[in-house]
């Protein structure tokens, strides 16, 4: 079996993740990290090379694959340097900052030929798994409604040890949190049913004193299969979220609804009653330590495995370019939905 000798632009809490991830990776190999002002600790930590900058390390000859971790607005620079050199490229979420980035880079991936992937990790987690085979086997009948809550506890990842300090999370270049937040609900909501959001409208506020940037949404979306969903995203939390409810699904079908905690449990109830189809083990985001263990860690090496098979020809669950695109557009949309007060239709994605 061939090894894929990886790279990592970025060295705060998702370069840690990624560098960590390609280690406990069959078939992948770490070579080198590169820019952050941890880098250089993040290097010795994994035993591999400390490259300077973006070109030292996307033109290292024996580097096949780059992975970027990097702050939103960076991904554009980053993404495009390494396929030009020759490099397969894991952007993690968003692929872009705006639509028209998004469509710079297919064209490029296709330009070079190489595989453009997204960070969709939540694909990989045995409960999203367990929730997207009972709705794509129709136990839940059509899909009608949906609602998504994301309340993040910034917080806690200041003051867990993680390290960082999260400055980029308010700079308008990377154009609010529900860039951060909402790829992935839309990610699993597309990937689940097959569908795509054609119509959004939302409400975005800035209740912390100190942003300019959204930190709080309330989003609305249509699906082309006639179903309609809700998103409550917010960053401005006064406390952490009550428990399960940091990324919750609630999925009401025509014959059946589901309650899905990705980190806790799967529970359906239909005409056959209430009952718990998959759980999932809590991966403790309290620290540093907890989240760099083996739950969490998990479904990035999956990833990875599927980022190689991508690369291979094989079959693959990989988030590919077309729907980090479809993230971009659905959180462009909530943006300039918000901003001026109306309902934003969506067109087919573009390559």
């Amino acid at each position: 079996m061939k090894t894929w000798r990886f790279g990592v632009l970025g060295s705060g809490f998702m370069g840690r993740t990624h560098a960590e991830a390609v280690q406990r990776t069959a078939g992948a190999e770490l070579r080198a990290v590169a820019l952050g002002r941890r880098a250089e600790g993040l290097a010795q930590r994994c035993g591999v090379a400390c490259e300077p900058d973006l070109t030292a390390l996307v033109n290292r000859a024996d580097i096949e694959v780059v992975i970027i971790t990097t702050p939103h607005h960076l991904h554009l620079e980053e993404a495009e340097a390494a396929m030009r050199a020759g490099k397969h490229v894991l952007v993690e979420k968003p692929l872009a900052t705006t639509v028209g980035d998004s469509v710079r880079l297919a064209r490029v991936a296709a330009e070079c030929e190489r595989v453009l992937a997204v960070g969709y990790h939540q694909r990989f987690r045995r409960n999203n798994r367990a929730a997207r085979a009972w709705l794509r086997e129709g136990r839940l009948g059509a899909l009608q409604m949906a609602q998504v809550s994301m309340p993040t506890f910034a917080r806690n990842l200041q003051a867990g040890g993680f390290g960082g300090d999260w400055s980029w999370w308010n700079d308008p270049a990377s154009r609010g949190h529900i860039f951060n937040s909402a790829p992935h609900a839309v990610d699993l909501l597309r990937w689940f049913t097959g569908e795509e959001v054609e119509t959004v409208s939302a409400f975005c506020r800035s209740y912390l004193p100190e942003l300019t940037v959204e930190d709080s949404t309330l989003a609305t979306f249509a699906f082309s299969g006639g179903a309609i969903a809700s998103l409550y995203s917010s960053r401005a939390l006064p406390a952490p979220a009550f428990p399960g409810e940091d990324f919750r699904f609630r999925l009401m079908g025509s014959k059946g609804m589901m309650d899905l905690d990705p980190m806790g449990e799967v529970q359906v109830a239909d005409e056959d009653g209430q009952r718990t189809i998959s759980t999932q083990p809590a991966i403790g985001y309290e620290g540093a330590e907890t989240a760099f263990g083996d739950v969490r860690m998990q479904a990035y090496a999956d990833q990875n495995a599927a980022m190689i098979a991508a690369i291979e020809g094989r079959p693959s669950d990989i988030g590919r370019w077309l729907d980090g695109q479809a993230g971009v557009r659905v959180c462009d949309a909530i943006l300039s939905s918000s901003a001026e007060r109306r309902w934003i239709e969506l067109g087919a994605s573009k390559s």
